[in-house]
């Protein structure tokens, strides 16, 4: 998606229609800048895009029902209808598209009665002209196709609000919106398809199967009901779990905040980052442990084979059927020429022919003795790692024990930590630690549940295995039995292939886009700190301390330059992998973002540096800044990226107010002027930088 231009008509601050805005695309100058106060209109800008694209609107957006333009309906007459519209342009796939939101609303005596919010969408034609698309097609599809909906908040965005994509209550939706712009969701419709397709043809079978054949199928359709059920569940312990580690996180800052347990609680939030980093590198040992027996377990069997092999080589040493030297190939070679290396002839019975004969009783085999020698080399390897796998084995199972000490330690001292609170002289530092403890308790019965839950699931899946195999094993004599025998296997062969498609291109996706998150906060933030990105699509910092990864309490300030980094590299890897035709979607490569106050609490050094690189990030960019927020190191890093640049004049209707300018490319611009009526609104000027 480029986007070409917006135009706006009473929408918030917006009086009567604007100036189209320009947006800037390129490789080079594709940044668009939009200047203006606080108050002047920048958010409502901001969510004009989202608005017209998929009607909803940011966090900081207030008031959402009243989007038409106060002066237009104070100037409106009553029973007059007031009319508000945010119309765009964008270019997707080499087509050109044109789409009007608008809404009314109608004046009365004392107030206004919104009216009906309407969409219109136009396809540009090659010759130039527009052609309208019927209202009967839904245009939100159309839209979601090219940028999904659950993906705007991404590409939409409040710069000084961004931090929350960290929060912990978001990654399922992080999670689920990345897998859209893969593609993930097409497996998962074939899936699901393949699934009901498969049902039909199991109960199309049921029918006209024999009676063993309907017993099983009947017993299948039976437990995978209940592991649908099951699955149920564990979406809502996964809900419900999330919810919980979000009280909990609210209850222990509210802990923190008092004074009297402040200290205890700090220390009980740092003990318990230490425990979860604990827990991770004991997850991962664990890990190394199983890949090492998996992969080189065998080799510490094989010592008494190793030695009968050496035993063998060392008899036919000695028998002379092993030795160095001439070869017998060699030898039947020479008499096969009838002439010797010497250039003596080798004729059958003369003297030198009877001494190269002599030899072919002496001489080994060099495919004989050439396999020996190799075979020998694999088993000194043999050997060699089958100390190896000992000492490592060793190692990580003195790692494993020294985790788990630690482990013990840090629960002992919570567990000390916990009773203190309990018993503490104030009520509320005893009622929340109440509350902690309930909640832990909670957590800690909806993870057992889910635990038991998904071995339950595993311990179904094998008797379906198993119920599949017998029924596969059915004599089904009738050609309608074989036929839908054969279509159920090939469905569920379809199915478990599609699974493992998706779960290697979730995977590598997600490891790719760690690397690139890590390399994009490198270059930003001066902190020693990693991202990490789980499974779950869960976005943290970590540090290295003496060896184990430890998460990182971090500030505002850091939490926004990972947010960045995370966005900036979805973007860059869906751009990639779009290029490489990794992707199960239509072209993904183009993506822009529009963000407004993005530097708000950064330091000077991060400001800079986000700055240089956030330009670099999308294919296109349109910044929305204060004055403040643009000044010195932000305007010179990004001023060679910028390809348009506006400013929002703001109209104040105070009478004293005080006028406010801006020094642009060599020209002066006005901010804030006295409004000429007792209305406030904002108008849009485009600056000519001086080149």
């Amino acid at each position: 998606m480029k986007l070409i231009s917006i135009k706006l008509c009473n929408f918030r601050s917006f009086y009567a229609k604007t100036p189209e805005i320009v947006l800037a695309h390129g490789d080079v100058t594709n940044t668009t800048i939009i200047h203006g106060n606080n108050g002047a209109g920048k958010t409502s800008l901001l969510n004009a895009f989202t608005w017209v694209l998929y009607e909803k609107f940011s966090a900081a957006f207030a008031s959402v029902e009243q989007l038409v333009n106060k002066r237009a309906i104070a100037e409106a007459k009553i029973g007059q209808p007031v009319e508000c519209w945010v119309e765009i342009v964008w270019e997707h796939d080499r087509k050109r598209y044109r789409i009007k939101r608008s809404c009314r609303v109608y004046k009365n005596e004392n107030d206004f009665e919104p009216g009906k919010t309407e969409l219109s969408m136009w396809v540009g034609r090659d010759d130039g002209s527009w052609y309208f698309v019927p209202p009967n097609q839904n245009l939100e599809d159309i839209i979601n196709q090219i940028l999904p909906s659950s993906l705007h908040q991404y590409f939409f965005f409040d710069g000084e609000r961004i931090e929350q994509i960290v929060r912990s209550d978001k990654k399922a939706e992080i999670a689920e919106a990345t897998k859209i712009l893969l593609g993930v969701e097409v497996i998962n419709r074939s899936i699901r398809h393949l699934g009901e397709a498969k049902k039909t043809l199991e109960n199309e079978l049921k029918i006209i199967g024999d009676s063993e054949t309907k017993q099983l199928l009947k017993q299948q359709i039976k437990i995978e009901k209940e592991i649908e059920r099951i699955n149920n569940r564990q979406t809502e312990i996964k809900q419900e779990l999330e919810y919980q580690q979000t009280i909990k996180k609210e209850t222990s800052n509210r802990l923190r905040e008092l004074s009297a347990a402040k200290e205890l609680q700090e220390r009980r939030q740092n003990l318990e980052s230490q425990k979860a980093a604990n827990h991770g590198e004991l997850k991962k040992k664990w890990e190394s442990l199983k890949k090492a027996i998996s992969t080189r377990g065998y080799t510490v069997l094989l010592s008494e084979k190793t030695a009968q092999f050496r035993e063998i080589i060392e008899d036919l040493k000695q028998r002379g059927e092993l030795t160095s030297g001439i070869s017998r190939e060699f030898l039947h070679n020479l008499l096969s020429s009838q002439r010797c290396i010497c250039g003596a002839e080798l004729h059958e019975g003369n003297h030198s022919h009877k001494n190269v004969k002599s030899w072919l009783d002496r001489a080994g085999s060099s495919v004989v003795e050439e396999t020996a020698i190799r075979m020998s080399t694999q088993v000194d390897e043999i050997d060699k790692q089958a100390a190896e796998f000992w000492e490592e084995i060793d190692r990580e199972q003195a790692g494993i024990n020294q985790l788990r000490q630690n482990i013990s330690q840090i629960e002992a001292d919570l567990d000390n930590i916990q009773e203190r609170l309990r018993k503490d002289p104030s009520e509320e530092i005893r009622n929340l630690q109440k509350r902690l403890d309930e909640i832990e308790e909670k957590i800690t019965d909806l993870t057992l549940e889910q635990g038991a839950n998904q071995q339950q699931i595993a311990n179904y899946k094998t008797e379906i295995e198993s119920l599949s195999k017998q029924i596969t094993k059915q004599k089904l004599n009738e050609e309608r039995q074989v036929l839908a025998q054969r279509r159920i296997a090939a469905t569920q062969d379809a199915i478990e292939r599609l699974t493992l498609v998706k779960s290697r291109q979730e995977q590598q996706f997600r490891l790719q886009l760690e690397k690139r998150v890590q390399e994009i906060f490198s270059e930003i933030s001066f902190t020693p700190y990693t991202p990490k990105i789980s499974d779950r699509y869960e976005l943290t910092l970590v540090e290295n301390t003496a060896g184990i990864e430890a998460p990182v309490a971090a500030s505002t300030g850091e939490n926004q330059i990972l947010s960045l980094s995370f966005i900036g590299g979805i973007i860059d890897r869906v751009r990639e992998w779009s290029q490489k035709k990794m992707l199960m979607v239509p072209d993904t490569s183009t993506l822009p973002i529009v963000m407004d106050s993005p530097f708000g609490s950064l330091d000077e050094v991060n400001r800079r540096q986000i700055a240089r690189i956030i330009p670099k990030l999308a294919n296109q960019l349109v910044i929305l800044v204060t004055k403040t927020q643009w000044r010195g190191e932000v305007a010179a890093e990004i001023a060679e990226k910028i390809g348009r640049e506006y400013v929002l004049v703001y109209y104040s209707s105070k009478p004293d107010c005080e006028q406010d300018y801006i020094e642009l490319g060599g020209g002066r611009y006005p901010l804030v002027k006295q409004s000429p009526n007792e209305f406030e609104y904002t108008e849009i000027i485009e600056v000519n930088r001086v080149s």
